[in-house]
């Protein structure tokens, strides 16, 4: 039995369970998402987007899912304790792909702010979900959106009104647990309408060690002159499996910051397509990953400047150490009448050793004649001379590797825009290339 049949089997018989424990929002394209699935499959090695990642090949052991929404017996209010200095934060979160609601903090939302179960809030707030569910994400392209779409029960909503800004990040932490190899499949749905503002940071802990397999769908939509920073951190273990696919649309005068930080990992591919639609429109697009092991970190982009006068700027940074494999693949897409975009993608990638493996491909397509793009790629090791000079004043040899490569993922860390996030950050990174536990202080999850 080949790992899309499974799934077909599977869906076809508890498709009724399926929907039981959702809402008709998430229910109605179901059925659509199905048929996609059937003939799309998983996406191998064979499609020029997944040419560095071989997907299907992760779908074909046996999984539980968690398809009747039973309890899972963890308080994660108890088990994780982030103590960032100075971050106060509005924390949440979703254990394996549910979100959980027996205990929330206190709430420190404007009026007319809805955060929480996609499930529930979908049930109270239908015409608002249906409007944006499922618009981004097209099942009809993406094998691994189709399965989601086609599974997923429950998720998260972020939405806030037009002029309304957080003065408050979002925290959301999402936990695996599980006692048999594990497969969660997760949802986000985040809305901005005109002039707002927020701020939300996405956290990946694993609680056990067996096999996970996560999928992932993100569909954000900001409306006219709004700013939205999204920050995911990823410290799961070697173990786990994550494919995420994140859609982005951008109205005019909008301003988004991305940036996904891959620090402990098993097999991480991360797809995001970015929509520029409206003029005025700029997106901030930035990627690290820290590597070693066996570890495989995939990162696919593709921005597309449909309207004149955007910007995009563009930055990844890979330190890869071991046997571990990188990859990054950056589409900027400058369409006829896109028109005075300026768009810059660099990729700058660090090989520790002979073993470690980087593939890289920035690719700029412009249909436009009045523009100012630029893009670029290097992989290389530690500068000798550099290390030379700091051995020469007496720092070890470790300890200066250690400090060019701290030096080298900088750039990307002191674009986040959360003071307290990025000392945070630099800590964690730090003690990431010394081989230390990468753990968030006081979180009980990672000890």
């Amino acid at each position: 039995m080949n790992a899309e049949q499974q799934y077909i089997d599977l869906f076809s018989q508890t498709e009724a369970m399926i929907c039981q424990h959702s809402t008709e929002v998430m229910n109605t394209p179901r059925a659509t998402a199905f048929a996609d699935f059937e003939r799309l499959g998983f996406p191998t090695r064979k499609q020029e987007k997944y040419k560095y990642t071989d997907v299907s090949k992760f779908f074909e052991p046996d999984y539980g899912l968690n398809l009747n929404r039973l309890d899972i017996p963890v308080n994660p209010y108890e088990v994780f304790k982030c103590d960032v200095p100075n971050m106060s934060t509005s924390l949440y979160f979703v254990v394996n792909d549910a979100f959980y609601n027996k205990a929330l903090p206190a709430p420190h939302l404007p009026d007319g702010v809805i955060f929480g179960s996609l499930k529930e809030m979908a049930e109270k707030h239908p015409e608002l979900v249906k409007k944006y569910y499922g618009k981004l994400a097209d099942t009809s392209k993406d094998g691994v959106t189709a399965f989601n779409t086609t599974f997923a029960q429950d998720g998260v909503l972020l939405y806030v009104p037009k002029n309304v800004a957080l003065e408050r990040p979002i925290q959301l932490v999402n936990i695996l647990r599980g006692d048999v190899n594990f497969l969660v499949n997760r949802r986000v749905l985040i809305v901005l309408e005109d002039g707002a503002q927020a701020r939300m940071l996405v956290c990946d802990h694993a609680m056990d060690a067996v096999n996970f397999l996560a999928t992932q769908v993100i569909e954000v939509f900001v409306g006219e002159n709004a700013v939205f920073d999204l920050y995911e951190l990823e410290e799961t273990h070697t173990s786990t499996v994550r494919i995420s696919n994140m859609y982005v649309r951008q109205e005019a005068n909008s301003n988004v910051l991305l940036n996904g930080m891959t620090l402990h990992n098993g097999t991480s591919r991360n797809t995001t397509e970015v929509l520029l639609a409206g003029e005025g429109a700029e997106i901030n697009l930035c990627g690290m990953a820290i590597a070693d092991k066996n570890q495989h970190v995939d990162n696919n982009t593709s921005i597309d400047h449909a309207v004149p006068n955007c910007t995009s700027n563009e930055l990844f940074k890979y330190v890869l150490d071991d046997q571990s494999v990188g990859a990054f693949a950056g589409l900027v897409l400058v369409r006829p009448d896109a028109q005075h975009t300026s768009s810059q993608q660099t990729n700058r990638n660090l090989c520790a050793t002979r073993e470690a493996r980087m593939y890289t491909q920035p690719q700029l397509e412009i249909y436009a004649d009045d523009v100012k793009c630029s893009h670029g790629a290097t992989v290389g090791q530690l500068d000798e001379n550099a290390l030379f000079y700091m051995r020469q004043r007496g720092i070890p040899a470790r300890e200066a590797r250690l400090l060019l490569m701290f030096a080298f993922v900088n750039e990307v860390i002191d674009t986040i825009r959360l003071d307290a996030l990025k000392d945070r950050l630099h800590l964690l990174v730090e003690k990431r290339f010394r081989g230390e536990l990468n753990k968030c202080q006081g979180c009980a999850i990672c000890k």
